[in-house]
C-alpha cells in the first residue's frame, strides 16, 4: 500500500500550508489588487509603507510599526507576482 504525501510550502508570511492553499490565496490577492482600482490602493499602501522614508529621530516603536506593515505589502505583492507566474511561493 502506498501512502500519498501532500506537500506543504514556506509561504512568504513564514506560515505552512498545501500548495493548492497557497495558490488560492495567491489567486485571490492578485483578483483584489489586478484591477485599477486595486493597483491605485497597492500602489497607495507602497507609497507609505516601502518607499516612505524616516529622517532621525524616529522613535523605535514607531519603526517596528513601519517594518511590520512594510512586511505585509511586501507579502501582498510576492503573491500577487507568484499568482501571475501560476505558483505558489516555495524557499
Amino acid at each position: 500500500m502506498t501512502r500519498e504525501v501532500t506537500r506543504i510550502y514556506a509561504a512568504p508570511d513564514g506560515r505552512v500550508r498545501t500548495k493548492e492553499r497557497e495558490r488560492d490565496i495567491n489567486q485571490a490577492l492578485a483578483i483584489a489588487f489586478g484591477e485599477a482600482a486595486g493597483e491605485k490602493a497597492l500602489q497607495y499602501l507602497r507609497s507609505i509603507t516601502i518607499e516612505y522614508v524616516n529622517g532621525p529621530g524616529l522613535e523605535p516603536n514607531s519603526l517596528i510599526h513601519l517594518e511590520g506593515a512594510r512586511w505585509l505589502v511586501a507579502i501582498i505583492e510576492k503573491r500577487i507576482k507568484d499568482a501571475k507566474e501560476n505558483r505558489p511561493h516555495v524557499d
